[in-house]
């Protein structure tokens, strides 16, 4: 295990943030009233008073808006739902063996720009071959982001090497495998709600981490699926128990996510 992961599965203390972060990060759309994010915090044991201490932390950071009553996810947040959405439910496609390639050719970039481009790649689960040169097999279908098209310029390829060679030179599947066994052995040994809140966030911030490669270059005990299904079941246990305190025309869902 990472010293990443074992920091994930620490099963800390929940803080309201947290509670709040993740409950409308499921939510479609991502709103609710204070009153509603109070009993979901007092599922937690977090006082009325600290729930509502958070809110007012949150809008003040950026990361809600408050309109007419109600607490949003702000637009940055929006964008984080997204990607938390797609770790869940991936959009791939069908693999012929090509890669995308994306090359810097955009010249005098500042610093910010060549770290939201970093970033962006990132997201898009693209790895980095050398500076300026990132690519991944094609076999996901995601819009890319302004930032990633104004800086790059993308090809199709094939490569001559062994393409299982060049994975591994770009992703360390090992280590992610492993990181993923780790967190199916703690989903397991949590048995408080608490728990199976604070270990289903690792998870999904562990998927968002998965390469989500085409099977013909995973191994063959690839526990990425296993790990989603595994998730999906504990999303919907947390998601039942969630929709007692919001009002029926306000489903909840279980996008659960480290804060």
């Amino acid at each position: 295990m990472t010293n990443t992961l074992a920091k994930a599965v620490s099963l800390r203390p929940l803080t309201a943030r947290s509670v709040v972060l993740s409950t409308l990060l499921g939510l479609h759309p991502p709103r609710l009233r204070a009153r509603h994010l109070v009993r979901v915090g007092a599922l937690f044991g977090i006082a009325e008073g600290t729930v509502r201490v958070a809110l007012s932390r949150m809008v003040a950071a950026g990361d809600l808006v408050h309109v007419d009553g109600m607490y949003e996810l702000s637009e940055r947040l929006l964008r984080r739902q997204a990607r938390l959405d797609e770790a869940r439910s991936p959009r791939t496609l069908p693999w012929d063996g090509t890669w995308e390639i994306a090359l810097v050719t955009a010249e005098r970039r500042p610093a910010a720009d060549r770290a939201a481009l970093r970033q962006a790649m990132q997201a898009l689960r693209m790895a980095e071959l050398r500076e300026g040169t990132w690519l991944r097999p094609a076999n996901l279908a995601r819009p890319r982001p302004d930032v990633v098209l104004r800086q790059c310029t993308y090809l199709r390829g094939r490569p001559e090497c062994d393409p299982k060679q060049l994975t591994a030179t770009l992703w360390d599947l090992t280590a992610w495998a492993a990181d993923a066994k780790a967190l199916l052995d703690a989903l397991d040994r949590a048995t408080s709600l608490a728990d199976r809140f604070t270990v289903s966030a690792a998870v999904l911030g562990h998927l968002l981490r998965d390469p989500l490669l085409p099977d013909e270059l995973l191994p063959a005990d690839w526990p990425g699926p296993g790990l989603r299904a595994r998730y999906a079941r504990c999303e919907a246990r947390l998601e039942r128990l969630l929709a007692e305190c919001v009002p029926a025309a306000e489903p909840i869902g279980g996008r659960l996510a480290k804060s």
